[in-house]
This record gives C-alpha cells, structure tokens and sequence, in this order.
C-alpha cells in the first residue's frame, strides 16, 4: 500500500510535466516560396530573411504544416516544394531540407533547427524531429514565449527555400 501511494504521488507530479511538453509553442499554417531577389528604386536586393540568404533560384511551395511543442519536438508536412524557376523548374534537384525556427527578432533571437530530410520527387517532405540550437550559446530547446516566430525551410547549404505562415 505505501508503495501505491508513493507512486500515486509521483505520478501527480509527472502528469501535469507531461501535459505541458505536449503543449504548442508556435504553429505554421501555409507557405511562401522563396523569390531570391527584387527590384527596389532601381536597385537588385537579395532577399534575405533572418540573416538566411535564400536559395539563388525562386521556389514554389503547395503547403506547409508545422507545430513546434514547448519540449521542442517539430512536426512539419510540406507538400509541392519545387523550383519556379531555371532549367531545373518543376524539380527538388536533389536537394534535403529542415526546419529552422527563429524565436525573436535581430541579433537577439534565438534559433533552433532541425535535421535534414531529402525532398521527395514531388517536392513533399516531412519532418518529425527535436529541435537542436544552432547557436552553442542557445538553449537546448526554444524557450516560451516565442516572440516574432519565423520558421524557414532551408536547405542543407543554409539558404531558405520557404517561410511558413503564422497560424
């Protein structure tokens, strides 16, 4: 009996810890290809986003889902993620992406990524992984708030293939 209560109490203690983990930080709801660069008053701007350089052809994207939980588990869906563009329009070339999640915005953000998978032939990918910081100096896992989200898609070169679309 006074094992059962002692394990009653443990597991009072553990449940609310857990129910809290499976809480979202930040979800996505959509996606926006990446246009490398524009014309601005007559001058060529490279768009970068976040400090991300993105890819140097535009890419296109059907859709994109993703949740990130407190303890830092990503689950994204990324549908049609293809070049708009080149020779190569229409196809991944080959390439493998992960998510990127940005908490904050300019010098103080913090950033979590997660680890690359190859885009499949029709451009869909999906991620099921747990967020490692980029920076040493980052914590383990995004912290709560996170403040002005940005989630990109980058490739295992480190350029930005798509954004998603704040939920």
């Amino acid at each position: 009996m006074r094992y059962a209560c002692l394990l009653l109490v443990a597991l009072s203690v553990m449940l609310p810890l857990t129910a809290a983990a499976e809480q979202p930080l930040v979800q996505f709801d959509g996606g926006i290809g990446a246009t490398p660069a524009a014309i601005a008053g007559g001058v060529l701007v490279i768009n970068t986003t976040r400090g991300v350089a993105p890819g140097g052809r535009p890419w296109v994207i059907e859709s994109l889902r993703a949740e990130v939980k407190i303890d830092g588990r990503v689950s994204v869906e990324g549908r049609g993620l293809l070049l708009g563009g080149s020779d190569g329009i229409g196809t991944t070339v080959n390439q493998s992406v992960r998510a990127r999640l940005f908490c904050g915005s300019g010098a103080t953000a913090t950033v979590h990524q997660s680890g690359l998978v190859l885009l499949e032939l029709n451009g869909d990918f999906r991620i099921d992984d747990v967020l490692a910081p980029v920076a040493p100096t980052t914590a383990a896992t995004p912290t709560a708030p996170c403040t002005s989200p940005a989630l990109l898609i980058v490739s295992g070169g480190g350029n930005w293939f798509a954004a998603g679309i704040l939920k």
